[in-house]
C-alpha cells in the first residue's frame, strides 16, 4: 500500500478552493504515474501551531505506482510546484501539500530521502483520522502500532472535523 497525505488551506487561481485543488492534484499525480485507488473522506483542521491562517482541508489517498519511492517523492514535489506551492516558512499557508506517508511498509532511516514512514505522521490527527477511515487495519511500519492506537496516543487530537 502506498499512502499520500493531502492538505491545503489556500485557493488555487487555476483550480479554485482547497478541496478542488487537491482533487486536481491527484489527477496530476496520476498523469505522472501514481493513480489514485481510493481516497479517505475530506477533513478540515485548524492550522498548527494556531494562527490566523484559514483552516486546512486534508485527506489520505492510496495510490498504485511503479515509481520508486524517490521518483514518487519527486512527482509529489513536481505537482506541488506546478500548483503554486512555494516552500518558505515552516507551517506557512499553502495551495497544496502532498506527503509520502507510507510506501509499501518500507522503513528508511533519518536523513534518507524519502524518510519512510513519514516522520511526523503519528503526531498528526489530520493524517491519522482520514487514514483510519481509508485503511482501519493499517499499522505503522516502524513501530507496529495500529492507526487506532496512534490516535489514542494523541490524547486530545485538536480541532479536526470530518467534512460532509
Amino acid at each position: 500500500m502506498i499512502l499520500i497525505g493531502l492538505g491545503a488551506n489556500l485557493p488555487s487561481p487555476e483550480h479554485g478552493p482547497p478541496r478542488a485543488t487537491l482533487a486536481a492534484a491527484l489527477d496530476a499525480l496520476a498523469a505522472r504515474g501514481a493513480k489514485t485507488v481510493r481516497r479517505s473522506p475530506w477533513y478540515e483542521s485548524a492550522p498548527e501551531p494556531p494562527s490566523a491562517q484559514p483552516w486546512y482541508v486534508n485527506a489520505v489517498a492510496e495510490v498504485e505506482s511503479a515509481l520508486s519511492p524517490q521518483a514518487l517523492l519527486a512527482a509529489l514535489l513536481d505537482v506541488e510546484a506546478g500548483f503554486g506551492r512555494v516552500r518558505g516558512a515552516r507551517n506557512a499557508a499553502r495551495t497544496v501539500d502532498l506527503d509520502l506517508l507510507d510506501y509499501r511498509g518500507l522503513v528508511t532511516g533519518p536523513g534518507e530521502k524519502p524518510e519512510l514512514p513519514h516522520p511526523r505522521l503519528h503526531e498528526r490527527a489530520f493524517v491519522l483520522l482520514p487514514l483510519r477511515d481509508l485503511a482501519p487495519g493499517w499499522r505503522h511500519p516502524a513501530c507496529g502500532s495500529t492507526v487506532e492506537r496512534l490516535i489514542e496516543a494523541l490524547g486530545s487530537p485538536g480541532p479536526v472535523r470530518r467534512l460532509p
